[in-house]
């Protein structure tokens, strides 16, 4: 019976966070969803989405002081652009097409989070008010490798993405963007399917983004 109480009161407060919840978080959610259901079919247009989405979660993450998501989301944005002009980009007439990561691309990655997590972390010490520098650290760290990995087509960019949204999904709910925290419940649950589809097209050897390029 506790536990049901408990369940309650969480589910109550849920709903009262959610109908308080400002317009423009709900349009930074929806263009978030869009992004990675877009990603999910390795369709290039996921950027632009990606890019309004980013630019709200910046405002809302400076407001809860979650700085290295603020960091973390700048990067999104240069990547997205990066990523935006790498998939449009043709070699003759082939649009770059989804592959499994290289031994020196995995290494880049490893690299990433290796110098991005401590790197982050000292600076949310030193420079900042964080009352979370671990946590905030190592989600923007995973994230950041798997956002690399993603503006270069690979498909693993679904495994370091959602090794940082494990970690993002506590941390939103803890500092109270509870819409934000489901909506990376949400991009942990198609991060999966993005996973299985890729791995479809690469052996399939068909990119069906190709005739939107």
């Amino acid at each position: 019976m506790a536990d049901l109480a408990r369940l309650v009161d969480w589910t109550e407060e849920l709903g009262r966070q959610l109908t308080q919840t400002p317009l423009l978080h709900w349009i930074g959610v929806g263009c978030g969803i869009i992004q990675v259901l877009l990603a999910k079919a390795n369709n290039v247009l996921l950027y632009p989405f990606g890019i309004v989405s980013v630019l709200i979660t910046i405002y809302v993450l400076y407001d809860a002081g979650l700085y290295a998501e603020i960091l973390l989301n700048a990067y999104y944005l240069v990547m997205s652009i990066y990523g935006w002009i790498y998939w449009a980009r043709k070699t003759g007439n082939a649009p770059v097409m989804a592959t499994y990561a290289t031994t020196k691309e995995w290494g880049v990655t490893v690299l990433i989070v290796a110098i991005g997590f401590p790197v982050l972390y000292y600076a949310l010490i030193q420079y900042t008010d964080s009352t979370v520098p671990v946590w905030d650290a190592w989600v923007s760290a995973t994230a950041w490798a798997g956002m690399w990995l993603l503006a270069k087509r690979k498909i693993e960019n679904w495994i370091l993405l959602n090794v940082s949204n494990a970690f993002a999904i506590p941390l939103l709910a803890y500092k109270g963007l509870h819409l934000y925290a489901l909506l990376t419940l949400f991009l942990f649950v198609v991060a999966i399917f993005g996973y299985i589809e890729w791995k479809r097209i690469i052996r399939n050897g068909k990119d069906p983004s190709a005739d939107l390029l």
